[in-house]
């Protein structure tokens, strides 16, 4: 059976004390008394069965066993110190998270969120993807944008629009909208089949994905033509990844609802900014 190692407070307060040789400085520098820094690295000493330390009326020097433990320990030390810096995300309270629907993330916040980190560079901001209304139960965010119907994304949400879908697709590919393949995102209410309805149609979608931004992704590849929520269109639209197969636009069953926790004033900037984004989108229902 593996032996375990001592607490690492223990290494920390003899590896500060080692490198102040002052118990009482050591003390300052992690934020311990005087009198718990001695008590640990004499529970090192007496773990390891060597004294680590030679004490002075006026100060602390290092034994031979101490001299010889102390690079190892601020070499440990340092190890776990830059294996964790990448994980450190910077003061909480300036860390906004954002849960939000892939294809919304990808289709609308990214193209314009240069604009709301000009705005406020000091927020740093953190993205959880989602797909479903289920995969927000595990997030702790601070703004979430959620598909789905209002009973599945739940109360205090607000609808983003333009909701109605369109047809989409690449300006390369040519011809009629009824001889081009069809990409449909299963899960929604509204799709290819409700188009076709309203039309006078008979529609038969050909790719099956599981979002919108995946359909769209398939379009402005030349795969098909995307039926898709107009709120994801705009930029897509102006930039000429993207074209209207058809003038036509339905009404969507499911859309993209957005709540915040509006005790965070950074999350509440960041409502306001995205809203202001989204009323020119209307021309693209």
């Amino acid at each position: 059976m593996a032996k375990s190692l001592p607490p690492l407070t223990w290494f920390r307060a003899f590896e500060a004390a080692g490198r102040r040789l002052s118990f009482t400085a050591a003390a300052e520098e992690i934020a311990m008394t005087q009198s718990a820094v001695s008590q640990q690295v004499k529970a090192l000493e007496t773990r390891l069965g060597v004294a680590l330390f030679t004490r002075h009326a006026r100060g602390l020097s290092l034994t031979d066993h101490g001299r010889r433990l102390l690079p190892q320990v601020e070499a440990a030390l340092g190890t776990l110190a830059d294996a964790t810096e990448v994980y450190d995300a910077g003061p909480v309270d300036r860390l906004l998270t954002v849960a939000a629907s892939i294809s919304i993330a990808q289709w609308v916040i990214s193209p314009r969120l240069p604009e709301f980190t000009a705005l406020n560079p000091e927020v740093q901001v953190r993205f959880l993807s989602a797909i479903w209304p289920d995969d927000f139960h595990n997030a702790r965010a601070d703004v979430e944008i959620r598909f789905g119907s209002a009973k599945q994304v739940g109360g205090n949400a607000e609808r983003l629009k333009p909701d109605r879908l369109v047809a989409l697709k690449s300006p390369d590919l040519e011809g009629p909208l009824e001889e081009l393949p069809l990409i449909e995102a299963v899960g929604t209410s509204s799709g290819w089949r409700a188009w076709g309805a309203e039309m006078g149609r008979v529609m038969r979608p050909e790719i099956f994905v599981d979002s919108y931004g995946m359909a769209l992704q398939l379009a402005a590849h030349g795969n098909g033509v995307a039926l898709v929520s107009a709120l994801l269109a705009k930029h897509a639209v102006e930039t000429g990844v993207l074209v209207r197969a058809h003038e036509g636009a339905i009404a969507g069953q499911e859309g993209y609802y957005l709540s915040v926790n509006a005790e965070k004033p950074e999350a509440l900037r960041f409502r306001s900014w995205l809203l202001a984004q989204l009323p020119e989108a209307e021309s693209a229902a």
